[in-house]
C-alpha cells in the first residue's frame, strides 16, 4: 500500500510515552494490574465500566468494546484491577513522527478526504472527524479504561477510536495477518463505527437490542454493527484506491486474511474447539470478507446496510 507521500492527520493524540493513563502498582511504566490474565480477555472491570457508559449512552456495550475480541477470542477469566487515576499531563494533538505513527496518520488523514466527500455526497451529512488515540499499554478514554489487551476499539462517548500500535504486531504473531493494508482495513473499520455514529445507526440498534427477546437476537444485532464496519471499510479503502490509486498488488488478498482470521468461527474455534454461532456478536470469516468485498466493489454507503439483508 502506497502511504508515504501522503499528507498527515492533524486528529491524532499520541500518547504513547505517557506511561499508561492509570497507575496498577505493578512498577515500571504503570498500567493496568491485569492479574491472571492468561490468554487475554475483557476484565470485569472493564465490563463494568462499558456497561455503565453504554447505559448512559443509549449504545450496547459490546458496541463499545469494538475490536476488544479480536485477539482474546473471547474468552474470560482475566480481572482487572483499576487503581486511582493518575493525573495526565495535556498534550496538543498533532502528527506523529516516527514511522508507525506517520502510518497511522496518514490512515487517519485518507479516511478523513474521503469520508468528507462521500458522507456529505451519498448521505447529506457533514463528516466530522474522531480524533486516534494512540498509546502504550494502557490508557483513559471517555469509556473507561483502554488497555492493549482489548486490541483498537470505538468510544461514542468522546468519539474516539483507541488504538495500541502493538496491535499490528500480534496481527502478525497471532492472526497471521500483516501488511500495511490489513492495518488500514483495522484503523478504518474502527471509523466505520464513527461513521454508523454519525448516521445515528448506534443508538437505534441499542434501542432494538433492549426489545429483543433473546440473548442470540440481541447478539445477530451486534453482528450486524460489526459487518457494516467491515463494509464501510471496504467503501473507504475502494475511494481511496480511486483517488490516489494506493493499493498495490497482494493488498486485498493481505486483508481478505485479516478478516477471515477475526471471524467469531474462527476465534472460537481456536480458543475452546467449537463455534456457538447464537454467541457470535462480530460475524464468521466468511461474512467479514463478504461484506468488506460488498464495500470496497460498490464504494456505496447504502450497499452497507447489513440490517436489511439476512446475511
Amino acid at each position: 500500500m502506497k502511504w508515504e507521500d501522503f499528507r498527515q492527520s492533524d486528529n491524532i493524540d499520541d500518547r504513547r510515552g505517557d506511561g499508561g493513563g492509570y497507575d496498577g502498582g505493578g512498577g515500571g511504566g504503570g498500567g493496568i494490574s491485569i492479574p491472571g490474565l492468561g490468554g487475554g480477555g475483557l476484565g470485569i472491570g472493564m465490563i463494568i465500566v462499558l456497561g455503565i457508559v453504554g447505559m448512559l449512552l443509549g449504545v450496547d456495550p459490546r458496541i463499545l468494546i469494538g475490536g476488544a475480541e479480536v485477539l482474546t477470542g473471547g474468552r474470560g477469566g482475566g480481572h482487572v484491577t483499576e487503581q486511582q487515576a493518575q493525573p495526565q499531563r495535556q498534550r496538543q494533538a498533532g502528527p506523529a513522527t516516527d514511522e508507525i505513527g506517520k502510518f497511522v496518520s496518514a490512515i487517519v488523514a485518507m479516511n478523513e478526504d474521503v469520508w468528507s466527500e462521500i458522507l456529505p455526497a451519498q448521505k447529506n451529512i457533514r463528516y466530522a472527524p474522531p480524533t486516534l488515540v494512540m498509546f502504550a499499554g494502557s490508557t483513559r478514554s471517555g469509556c473507561g479504561a483502554a488497555q492493549s489487551a482489548m486490541g483498537p476499539f470505538y468510544c461514542p462517548l468522546d468519539k474516539k477510536v483507541y488504538l495500541d500500535t502493538s496491535f499490528f504486531n500480534e496481527m502478525k504473531r497471532k492472526l497471521g495477518g500483516g501488511g500495511d493494508f490489513a492495518y488500514a482495513y483495522v484503523i478504518a473499520h474502527e471509523i466505520g463505527h464513527h461513521i454508523e455514529n454519525q448516521l445515528g445507526i448506534l443508538p437505534k440498534v441499542q434501542q432494538a437490542q433492549q426489545a429483543a427477546g433473546s440473548r442470540a437476537e440481541a447478539n445477530g444485532l451486534s453482528v450486524r454493527v460489526e459487518l457494516m464496519a467491515d463494509c464501510l471499510a471496504g467503501v473507504w479503502a475502494s475511494h481511496a484506491n480511486k483517488k490516489w490509486q494506493v493499493l498495490q498488488e497482494g493488498d486485498i488478498e493481505k486483508a481478505v486474511r485479516t478478516a477471515q482470521a477475526i471471524g467469531d468461527d474462527k476465534l472460537q474455534e481456536q480458543s475452546q474447539g467449537r463455534v456457538v454461532p447464537d454467541s457470535f456478536t462480530h460475524g464468521s470469516a466468511a461474512q467479514r470478507v463478504a461484506w468488506f468485498q460488498q464495500g470496497l466493489k460498490t464504494g456505496n454507503i447504502d450497499a452497507c446496510n447489513t440490517f436489511a439483508r439476512r446475511s
